[in-house]
């Protein structure tokens, strides 16, 4: 069974186990990184069928976490010249967090320094923590519908704060979309994790074709 099906079937010990031999055997981070969002990806359907319940979610979160915990120092070997300093944070009025902490291991995976303001947060720490560390790039995340008026409200204390001009906004989470973009005026918005990389690469440099069409 591979390591996508242990974390779908919840089986702990044993994804932890096989997480660690396939980082012994050379196994790249990235690969493992994408097997466990898939894993946790047929949780979601799983929950969303009702096979599984908000306990089994809970416990694939937790699980998901002690995985990446163990992943994540060799991505940090893996990315050692940094490509850009990333903000990121789920919103004011939502706490979901697996997306977030997604988007921010694939992230460092992909070379950029990345400082993760938690869940539930407010714009003016986003905007602070922009201003402290110079990033490039603000990432929101939120799942529920309610977050629209929080990402809408950071975009515009960012502008408020004079940070625009040097700040790009990406948002993502299980409703956003085209509409929800030109709402909150933020630059682009991600569809899954590996998205999100692939728009910091090209706002981190400076490529007009990072915005949704």
């Amino acid at each position: 069974m591979n390591i996508s099906s242990l974390i779908a079937e919840l089986e702990e010990k044993k994804t932890l186990e096989a997480v660690k031999q396939a980082l012994s055997d050379g196994v790249d981070p990235l690969t493992l990184v994408e097997e466990m969002r898939g894993g946790m990806s047929c949780v979601g359907e799983r929950f969303e069928s009702r096979e599984y319940f908000l306990p089994e979610l809970i416990l694939s979160g937790e699980l998901f976490k002690q995985a990446i915990a163990i992943v994540e120092p060799y991505m940090k070997r893996v990315s050692a010249d940094s490509r850009g300093t990333v903000i990121l944070g789920t919103v004011k009025g939502d706490v979901h967090d697996v997306g977030k902490d997604l988007v921010g291991t694939m992230l460092k995976c992909g070379g950029y320094e990345v400082h993760d303001l938690g869940v539930d947060v407010p714009p003016i720490a986003f905007v602070e923590k922009a201003k402290e560390t110079k990033a490039g790039i603000v990432a929101l995340s939120g799942l529920l519908t309610v977050v629209y008026e929080s990402m809408k409200s950071t975009v515009e204390e960012l502008e408020e704060a004079g940070l625009r001009d040097r700040t790009k906004v990406m948002i993502g989470g299980g409703s956003i979309n085209r509409k929800v973009l030109e709402y909150t005026g933020a630059d682009v918005y991600g569809k899954d994790p590996a998205e999100a990389v692939r728009l910091a690469h090209r706002l981190s440099g400076g490529d007009d074709r990072a915005t949704n069409s």
